[in-house]
């Protein structure tokens, strides 16, 4: 039989077991008959059911862009479903799939003979932990928390009533995340001194030049106007701009010294990717394919307004927090997650 012969209700049997949203249109741009099924079906729940075998689970990815100031982050919204929320979705799960794909890499970082894949289940759960790690960067890191206020009392009830909603093997997972993001922040996006003069050693190791570092960090940034700040803004970053920024992070110029690039060592630099740790999964990953350059980074983050600085992440304090309430040992998880107890592997 041809497939174009097929009756309807086995077509929509197949648009209903796609696993993608780009294979559920695919498959209604196959023949007349498959897009007349799919135009005459209801083809929000196709694409939504699409949508949540390739980026699920979508039900945390909506209390992401369902966020808002006037109500409680902790309480589980839901919304009626339509093509605009779709759309919003997509792109959070689109960079929820990105740390997918770095996340093996991260994890097994020094132990490169137990790198893997990761299951459909491991999968599952890490995006799980992107959109819960995300929504709580949303409702506690912005400018109503200054860093006069984060211990507040009121404030860390709050910040652990959100915690709260998650058992204890879940929040091993957001925390195995948010350690393979720390990972990429000092690593890529605000890396030591150390880490440039390794890096420019490896690409250079016949130069002679000897790096110069900056003693203090408050010192004036590459000027560039504006940047995207992922899913706020529309300004744009060129692919040809980016690409020649990646090339000169490590060359040494007349114009450019790669030891400028250098975020400190030892303390400075580890209250640097605390403050930086603020940053929601979208953000830091925007800013490692389109700001390579500490100029760029420190732009972006100029921008977000004056309470970012020196005001470090709360999660660490508030997962201990939480713990601490159930009577557990934080630092018993933290172990967990290094042997690979707990935690998304």
């Amino acid at each position: 039989m041809l497939i174009e012969n097929l009756a309807n209700e086995l077509v929509l049997h197949i648009f209903q077991s796609c696993s993608s949203i780009s294979d559920v249109l695919n498959l209604a741009a196959t023949c007349h008959q498959f897009r007349s099924v799919f135009a005459a079906s209801q083809r929000l729940p196709i694409l939504y059911n699409a949508a949540e075998a390739d980026f699920g689970p979508l039900q945390d990815a909506i209390q992401i862009v369902t966020h808002n100031a006037s109500q409680p982050a902790h309480l589980i919204r839901n919304v009626p479903l339509s093509l605009a929320l779709l759309k919003q979705l997509v792109a959070v799960g689109t960079a929820a799939k990105k740390w997918e794909e770095m996340y093996p890499a991260r994890k097994w970082k020094y132990n490169s003979e137990d790198r893997r894949l990761l299951t459909s289940t491991e999968r599952f759960n890490l995006r799980r932990a992107v959109y819960r790690l995300w929504l709580y960067s949303r409702a506690f890191h912005n400018s109503r928390y200054v860093r006069t206020t984060r211990l507040h009392r009121h404030n860390v009830l709050e910040r652990a009533e959100l915690l709260h909603n998650w058992s204890t093997p879940e929040l091993a997972e957001i925390e195995d995340m948010r350690q393979v993001i720390r990972d990429v922040l000092q690593t890529h996006i605000c890396p030591s001194n150390g880490t440039i003069q390794r890096k420019y050693r490896n690409r250079h190791p016949d130069s002679d030049h000897q790096l110069v570092f900056n003693t203090h960090l408050n010192h004036p940034s590459l000027p560039l106007s504006t940047f995207e700040v992922h899913f706020h803004s529309t300004h744009q970053i060129s692919a040809s701009a980016t690409k020649i920024s990646h090339n000169l992070k490590y060359q040494s110029t007349p114009f450019h010294e790669p030891g400028g690039e250098g975020w400190g060592d030892d303390i400075p630099h580890y209250y640097i990717v605390e403050d930086m740790l603020k940053l929601d999964p979208g953000q830091i990953l925007w800013l490692k394919e389109n700001a390579p350059l500490k100029g760029m980074v420190e732009a972006y983050v100029r921008d977000l307004g004056a309470w970012f600085e020196n005001n470090g992440e709360t999660f660490g304090q508030t997962l201990e927090w939480v713990m601490r309430e159930r009577g557990d040992d934080v630092e018993e998880l933290r172990e967990g997650i290094r042997e690979e107890e707990m935690g998304i592997v």
